[in-house]
């Protein structure tokens, strides 16, 4: 018997590398296209956004800055999709403007997604796109002390003026929060120190994991009301608001492609071991 299940191991620890990357290709794909629903335990970061978000007063203007690109989609577009369901489902107006050119496309393919489809909200009335504006924090700083100045037309080229929602928006000041979806410079940082700081709108944000120790001094002391922390916290949030998505997926994914990943470094290092046990006995 025990022969046998060292043959066993010795014979997967021998496995073909090609039979190795079909199997882990297949442990990233089959997870994305059949979520498995594995635990997911909201951290106190996580639950930090979700008390901010929804603690809002029904028809809070809520502005959500988009400062990433398709090299970030996969840890940052999940909780820009789970931000836009928590905050239309709790009846929130909606501006999105972003610090990054790409920043654009990704807002305009989650409204798509969210605002639109899902939604069925109205364009001017529940949400805005302003859109894309070169000078990083100097667009923060614009939108602090007038927004007209900056924006005098949205993404889609409307006067800003003719936009109904835009009525009595003038800075950043008649906002009652602000979220940003951060991949790194302009994004979060600049956010609190030239727009959360100065006008004490609170804010929270979502960054990529590799920029979390950047941003955890501001929300230890309050300046960010929590993070959302890569793809995991977009996991976090989307099992909070109970609408598993992107994140949870994504995270089904990561983690069966890990396990597996443990195993055949388990089994191949097992197979060294008895293969040199072996070697020394002749």
């Amino acid at each position: 018997m025990m022969k046998n299940i060292i043959d066993l191991i010795l014979s997967i620890g021998k496995v073909d590398r090609r039979w190795i990357f079909i199997i882990i290709g297949l442990s990233v794909l089959l997870p994305l296209f059949f979520p498995l629903g594995l635990p997911i335990r909201p951290t106190n970061a996580t639950q930090q956004v979700y008390d901010a978000v929804d603690a809002l007063e029904p028809n809070s203007r809520v502005l959500v800055s988009c400062e990433y690109g398709p090299s970030t989609k996969p840890e940052i577009h999940p909780m820009t999709i789970a931000i836009l369901r928590h905050l239309f489902t709790n009846g929130h107006k909606v501006y999105i403007t972003c610090l990054w050119p790409d920043g654009q496309f990704m807002a305009e393919a989650a409204l798509d997604e969210i605002a639109d489809k899902e939604f069925g909200r109205t364009y001017g009335e529940d949400y805005v796109l302003l859109g894309f504006r070169p000078g990083n924090e100097a667009v923060v700083k614009g939108l602090v002390s007038n927004i007209r100045k900056l924006y005098t037309t949205d993404a889609r080229g409307t006067l800003v003026d003719q936009i109904p929602m835009m009525v009595n928006v003038n800075q950043v000041k008649d906002f009652d929060f602000i979220f940003s979806a951060s991949a790194g410079y302009p994004g979060t940082i600049e956010w609190v120190q030239y727009a959360g700081d100065p006008t004490g709108v609170p804010m929270s944000t979502g960054t990529t994991s590799i920029q979390v120790n950047d941003v955890m001094p501001y929300v230890q002391s309050g300046q960010v009301k929590g993070i959302l922390a890569g793809m995991p916290g977009a996991a976090e949030y989307e099992k909070l608001i109970a609408s598993p998505g992107i994140g949870t997926s994504g995270m089904d994914a990561q983690s069966i492609a890990h396990l597996v990943i443990v195993l055949f470094i388990v089994f191949g290092n097992i197979t060294y071991f008895i293969e040199t046990r072996r070697a020394k006995k002749y």
